[in-house]
């Protein structure tokens, strides 16, 4: 919670990140300058500063350093690579839908000024979303590691053939899915890329990950849901095949054959604002046309 001002005695302090050329978000940045400006210590991120000439800015790996609070002006896709840099600092997101809607950023840009002033009013509520830890290591070494917000993809190449992936939860085997790839995701990120290639729906507080095979070559191949306790562990066993591992959609990296990808339950965790106006079912419902005929 973010106190009022008069109880800190101290400036409070934003920064703001707008969605690459968006015109709007832009616009809703200087917005907030012209009206919080005068008391508030306010940093954009470097284009978006650059853009509207506002002369405090900050690189996106450092986004969430020295500040109380962080708003997004985009889409999903920015909300995810926000998210990637906060590495577990307990600064709130505040995350405002400026397209089509989303399931993370589910405050519209007509209900911004009352949530800013709940949140300076330290009145409103937040939704604690679990992050997943990849790593990736290659002949016994660590060559790649991250912490995001919604999914870990294994995927071949559009020309590859089908792909084998040996799966093991801890310790024990699962399985060699056969086919286009493997996702683990988040509960947040089970309505993303899962959820299209046939997995759940999970609430985003549960405490849970998913393993969803993509087009799998054997159809007795199901989605799993796994404690967020466990560890899973992805060898790419087949060679010569192109394969990319994808993360959240916007980080990639080449797989070797051989290569393994740890995935596990993060220590880091992100801490979303909730609207007042619009729950986490209305946006399912309007998101997947529930209802509609």
């Amino acid at each position: 919670m973010i106190p009022p001002r008069e109880q800190t005695g101290r400036m409070l302090r934003m920064n703001v990140v707008c969605k690459r050329n968006k015109e709007a978000a832009l616009a809703a940045a200087q917005g907030i300058i012209e009206r919080y400006g005068p008391s508030l210590e306010i940093g954009l991120d470097e284009e978006c500063a650059g853009r509207v000439g506002h002369g405090k800015a900050f690189e996106l790996e450092h986004v969430a350093d020295d500040t109380d609070l962080i708003v997004v002006l985009g889409g999903d896709g920015t909300l995810l690579s926000v998210a990637r840099q906060v590495r577990g600092r307990d600064v709130p997101i505040l995350a405002v839908n400026l397209g089509s809607l989303g399931f993370l950023t589910e405050i519209s840009l007509e209900e911004l000024p009352e949530m800013l002033a709940r949140v300076f009013a330290g009145e409103y509520r937040t939704s604690n979303r679990a992050m997943l830890d990849v790593m990736v290591r290659r002949e016994g070494e660590e060559i790649f590691a991250l912490s995001l917000l919604n999914d870990a993809v294994i995927a071949k190449d559009a020309l590859a053939r089908i792909i084998n992936i040996e799966t093991y939860v801890d310790n024990d085997y699962l399985t060699t899915f056969r086919g286009d790839g493997l996702i683990v995701s988040t509960p947040t990120g089970s309505t993303g890329y899962s959820l299209a290639a046939g997995g759940p729906i999970l609430y985003p507080s549960l405490d849970q990950i998913v393993l969803t095979p993509i087009c799998p070559h054997m159809l007795t191949n199901r989605p799993i849901i796994l404690s967020q306790e466990v560890i899973v562990r992805a060898k790419l066993v087949s060679p010569d095949e192109k394969v990319i591992l994808t993360l959240d959609g916007q980080v990639g990296l080449p797989l070797d054959y051989m290569d393994e990808v740890m995935m596990r339950k993060s220590a880091f965790s992100v801490t979303l604002i909730k609207s007042e106006t619009r729950g986490y079912f209305e946006v399912l419902r309007d998101k997947l046309k529930w209802g509609e005929r």
